[in-house]
């Protein structure tokens, strides 16, 4: 089996990153590297490969605009590769997609790859079953991109908004939530898993049953005893992380400080 392959990645790290591990693969046949979306479309067209390692957030054109503009049904065998947790892997998984989610390991990858190949034997390419499940994931993710920005919240006998991007770490209170801001704490009439849901689970996480905290705003994480972890904010403020959130929240941060990278180089 060869599998003509291309790899597409804004960050040149995590591009030769995926281009190594497949150079050990020897059914691979990798027909080049694509630094972002435009460049993608016009290979994707130009080359036909069978199979796409796909970066979801990239630049101008991302890794959902490939995909609607080569159409899903013409899409090649597709990985997604995201720095998204949580929610976007769930919908991966119940999709049936493939996906890889920065930083992976080398025995991740290979389960990944293990999987394509076995759809690739089946005739699973391009075909309506896979681009129906291709539409499904994205739509699913299309939808959690329409994050909250500015919460209402009640002071005396008005309602002010506040941006999310000010929230140090919100509360569980039972049917209310407290937002603490640098300034002061708000009282909202919301359960902690619908606001959760609504939050943009990259900037955002729940590191206690009771605490989800804004990542842009950690200062610093410090080991507690049996297998816990103290997380510190901006604003001295500390608080408790299960231990069965540390893992899945140190990626989170990582892309954190990846998206604020790219915010800089762009400005």
């Amino acid at each position: 089996m060869s599998i003509a392959t291309l790899v597409v990645d804004d960050e040149p790290i995590a591009r030769r990153a995926v281009v190594r591990l497949l150079r050990d693969d020897p059914d691979i046949e990798l027909l080049g590297e694509c630094g972002d979306g435009a460049s993608a479309v016009e290979a994707i067209r130009s080359q036909s490969p069978d199979l796409v390692f796909l970066d979801i957030q990239m630049p101008a054109i991302n890794g959902m605009d490939v995909v609607a503009t080569i159409g899903a049904g013409r899409m090649p065998m597709t990985v997604f590769v995201t720095a998204f947790e949580q929610y976007a892997v769930r919908a991966f998984e119940a999709n049936a997609v493939d996906y890889l989610v920065k930083p992976f390991s080398r025995e991740r990858f290979a389960d990944t790859l293990r999987r394509v190949k076995a759809r690739l034997s089946l005739g699973e390419g391009v075909n309506g079953a896979a681009s129906a499940r291709i539409l499904q994931a994205l739509d699913a993710l299309r939808q959690r991109h329409d994050y909250l920005q500015r919460l209402p919240v009640r002071i005396d006998e008005r309602i002010t908004f506040i941006d999310v991007d000010d929230i140090v770490w919100i509360k569980a209170n039972g049917n209310t939530v407290q937002i603490h801001l640098a300034d002061g704490v708000h009282e909202m009439r919301e359960t902690m898993s619908a606001l959760a849901a609504r939050l943009d689970s990259r900037h955002f996480a729940r590191v206690h049953r009771s605490a989800i905290i804004n990542v842009r705003r950690i200062q610093a994480i410090h080991p507690w005893f049996n297998g816990y972890h103290v997380v510190t904010m901006d604003t001295g403020q500390k608080l408790r992380m299960s231990r069965y959130q540390h893992e899945t929240f140190l990626r989170l941060v990582l892309a954190g400080r990846r998206d604020e990278k790219r915010d800089g180089e762009k400005s």
